[in-house]
């Protein structure tokens, strides 16, 4: 391609907001030569001080906003941007961007990728009829998929009927000289109750909406906290059932133990400071704080669902505990915070495997690759 303007690769999503599937899109982005595609992102809805986080400066972001205008109107401004932009690659991400395939297609655009993050919260298990099907009128529009985890791609060639060889499995990537072990010294970026040397702090990093299931771990960490009179908990993310949860922290007598920061603008900083990490989502598909967290070399606790028994490998890197089961995550933190030894050794091993498995390197290649072979 030297010499010549790179080809142009569209990405479509609902939102571009703070979240694991737009974390990984900024990634790709931010960590891709620039001498081998462009990018641009249309956003179905709108965009917010998240994009922000794109480092190069010739990507321009978009929003729609659908649920303002309509959907026709909205697919009316993506042909004429299609038409303007003449993307090579159109590359949409779940079912809201699904609306952007015809109007590409119409507009000209060759090449067609979409692909699957995880599942709506109104389709947790991937068992409804409509979204299977939705996917598969729109099949004949696209030439590629991809899946962030195998069970999705089970979920697109088992029941939306999709030919394995048109579906790519691209696990999410972790950017592993960021996200680092804490080095001996006094934990930083935290309340003095919780930088106390020790203490035994619990942590998860995530959007407070149900599919998160923050509810689960509080309750957990309510019934330990008696035994375990230095343990903390934080609670980072915002959204709305922030509130909620607060509110549950009080009721259940644990407020003055538990740390709300609201959105981190370093996730690093707190990440590796924290002894043990807590994803107790009812669904997910590969989990980019759960990465970072093993990245942190720090041990894992989620639950057994979607894509984290891809990341969590059983008694060694973590643990995995039914969703909802708020006597299960009660009994593994309780041998976490009774068994030192145990949680660094878990750790060490998540380190371990992320560096070796899940590194941004290796999923910049892989979708760079697949850009490749699509204008070849």
């Amino acid at each position: 391609m030297s010499g010549k303007t790179p080809p142009l690769v569209l990405h479509v999503m609902h939102h571009l907001v703070t979240g694991g599937l737009e974390n990984g899109v900024v990634n790709l982005i931010n960590h891709m030569p620039e001498s081998a595609f462009r990018h641009g992102i249309v956003c179905i809805e709108d965009d917010s001080d998240f994009r922000d986080r794109i480092v190069r400066r010739d990507v321009d972001v978009i929003a729609l906003k659908r649920s303002r205008i309509g959907v026709w109107a909205m697919r009316r401004e993506l042909y004429k941007l299609c038409r303007t932009l003449q993307p090579a690659i159109l590359h949409t991400r779940n079912q809201s961007a699904l609306d952007a395939l015809l109007p590409a297609r119409l507009a000209g655009v060759r090449h067609a990728v979409h692909g699957e993050h995880g599942w709506d919260v109104d389709n947790l298990r991937g068992d409804r009829w409509k979204p299977a099907l939705l996917r598969q009128l729109h099949s004949p529009l696209i030439e590629r998929y991809v899946t962030v985890s195998q069970n999705l791609q089970r979920y697109l060639s088992g029941r939306v009927g999709i030919a394995p060889a048109r579906i790519s499995q691209i696990y999410n990537g972790v950017d592993t000289t960021r996200f680092t072990p804490r080095e001996n010294g006094p934990r930083c970026a935290m309340p003095a109750a919780y930088a106390r040397d020790d203490a035994l702090i619990i942590g998860t990093v995530g959007r407070m909406q149900p599919v998160k299931d923050q509810a689960t771990l509080l309750r957990a960490f309510a019934g330990l906290a008696p035994r375990h009179a230095r343990a903390r908990l934080v609670m980072a993310g915002s959204g709305p059932l922030a509130a909620d949860l607060r509110a549950l922290a009080a009721a259940l007598g644990v407020g003055e133990r538990v740390w709300f920061p609201g959105t981190l603008h370093d996730v690093a900083v707190v990440m590796r400071n924290i002894d043990v990490f807590v994803l107790p989502s009812l669904s997910e598909g590969i989990s980019n704080t759960l990465l970072e967290a093993m990245a942190s070399g720090v041990p894992a606790l989620a639950t057994s669902v979607g894509g984290n028994p891809e990341l969590v490998q059983q008694g060694l890197t973590g643990r995995l505990f039914p969703p909802g089961d708020v006597a299960a995550l009660g009994r593994l933190l309780d041998d976490y915070l009774t068994h030192p030894a145990l949680r660094l050794a878990h750790g060490a091993a998540a380190r371990r495997v992320a560096v070796e498995r899940f590194s941004l390197p290796t999923m910049v290649a892989h979708y760079q690759s697949l850009y490749q072979q699509l204008c070849h």
